[in-house]
């Protein structure tokens, strides 16, 4: 068990669902250990911020998790939390090991500002 504020995902179907049914998800896989507790507790905060984003935890070592640690953009990875970003069902971004706020920040904007959201609607419908 993960012993943070986030909502928890525990089963494989439960991350499909919530990755269907959410324009922008974020799931961080990892454990209660020294380089994961400083991501879930930035995105704990970044929760109230990024409200057109849904944060989520995963726990590493729990078998259901293995959806996550197949994934092509994992490969390789050598530390955890896993963050992986999904926009419209499908993983934009993929991070490992230890993030600071300010790197956390520029990913979020980057693949989720809702401006460049709104200017790519305004752009596609002309």
């Amino acid at each position: 068990m993960l012993y943070t504020n986030l909502k928890h995902i525990e089963i494989a179907a439960e991350l499909a669902q919530m990755i269907s049914e959410h324009k922008n998800v974020v799931v961080i896989c990892g454990r209660m250990g020294p380089m994961c507790i400083p991501v879930y507790r930035i995105a704990e905060e970044l929760e109230k911020e990024y409200a057109h984003v849904k944060f989520f935890d995963m726990e590493f070592d729990n078998p259901e998790s293995q959806v996550i640690r197949i994934l092509p953009e994992v490969r390789g990875f050598m530390g955890i939390p896993f963050t992986i970003y999904y926009k419209n069902g499908q993983v934009v971004k993929a991070t490992t090991g230890i993030q600071t706020k300010a790197q956390i920040i520029g990913i979020l904007d980057n693949e989720y500002s809702e401006a460049i959201c709104k200017q790519h609607l305004l752009s596609s419908e002309f």
